[in-house]
C-alpha cells in the first residue's frame, strides 16, 4: 500500500533516541559557555581569561550534565524494569484479578461487550503482550530499552562540540590580527548563528516552527548573555 506523501511520518531509528540529548546538549553548552564569554568581556578582562574560564566551564559542566544525565535515565529505567518485575508476578500469581484489569481497560477503550472475552482471551494467552499492556495502559510506562552510557555520552559530545562555537574567536586571535580586535564581536555573531540553528533543529522534538524555535532560543540565550556581561560591568565597577 502507498502512503500519501502528507500522511508519511518518518521515523529517526535508533539514532532517534538520542536526539533529545544531542539539541539540549548543544542548548546548554552553547548557552553556559557564551555566558562566560560574555561576564569576561563586561569585565574588560583578556582574552586568555575568556579561554581559561571558557574551556573550564565547558568540561567542567559538560561533564555535570552528562553525568545528571546519566543518572537520572538509569533511575528510570530500574523503576521500569521494578514495575515490570511487579507486573510478571502479578499475572503469575493473580492472573484472575489481572485479566479482569485487562477486561476493564478494554471497556474503557469502547470495546463491544459482545467481542470483550474474546479480546481479553487474546491479550491474555500471551503473557509478554499481557504484561506489555498492563504497563503502558494501566501503569503508563514504556520498556526503557537505550543505554543510559550513551545517552549521556550524547549529551556530553553536544556540550563540548557545540559550546565551544563561543570560544573560537579568542581561539582564532592568537593567529590573526582581525580576530583579536573583534573578537567578543565576532564570537556574539556565531553564537548567535548556533542559538538559532540550535533553537530550529529543536523543533524536531517539540513540532513548533522552525523560526519560531530558533528566535525563542536566541532570545533565551541572548538573555543569559546580557545579565552576565552586565554582571561582568558591574564587578569590575566595584572591583575597579
Amino acid at each position: 500500500m502507498t502512503i500519501p506523501s502528507h500522511q508519511y511520518e518518518p521515523h529517526g531509528g535508533r539514532a532517534g533516541e538520542y536526539l533529545r540529548d544531542l539539541i539540549y546538549g548543544a542548548i546548554d553548552g552553547t548557552v553556559t559557555t557564551f555566558a562566560v564569554v560574555a561576564g569576561v568581556a563586561g569585565a574588560a578582562l583578556s582574552p586568555a581569561i575568556v579561554l581559561i574560564l571558557g574551556f573550564a566551564n565547558l568540561f567542567a559542566d559538560g561533564f555535570s550534565m552528562a553525568i545528571s544525565n546519566f543518572l537520572s535515565t538509569r533511575a528510570e529505567k530500574e523503576y521500569v524494569e521494578r514495575e515490570r518485575a511487579r507486573e510478571n508476578w502479578e499475572v503469575d500469581n493473580m492472573p484472575d484479578a489481572e485479566r479482569k484489569e485487562v477486561r476493564d481497560i478494554l471497556e474503557q477503550k469502547g470495546f463491544a461487550k459482545d467481542k470483550l472475552d474474546v479480546a481479553v482471551a487474546a491479550i491474555t494467552s500471551n503473557k509478554t503482550h499481557w504484561v506489555d499492556m498492563m504497563m503502558s495502559d494501566e501503569l503508563g510506562l514504556n520498556s526503557i530499552k537505550t543505554d543510559p552510557k550513551k545517552h549521556a555520552f550524547a549529551t556530553f559530545t553536544a556540550f563540548v562540540l557545540v559550546g565551544v562555537v563561543p570560544l573560537l574567536a579568542y581561539i582564532l586571535s592568537y593567529f590573526f590580527t582581525y580576530f583579536s580586535k573583534h573578537a567578543f564581536l565576532i564570537s556574539a555573531i556565531l553564537t548567535s548563528i548556533t542559538f538559532f540553528a540550535v533553537g530550529a533543529a529543536k523543533t524536531h522534538i517539540t513540532k513548533k516552527s522552525a523560526l519560531i524555535g530558533g528566535f525563542e532560543t536566541l532570545f533565551v540565550g541572548g538573555t543569559a548573555a546580557l545579565l552576565a556581561y552586565y554582571v561582568g560591568v558591574f564587578l569590575k565597577y566595584i572591583v575597579g
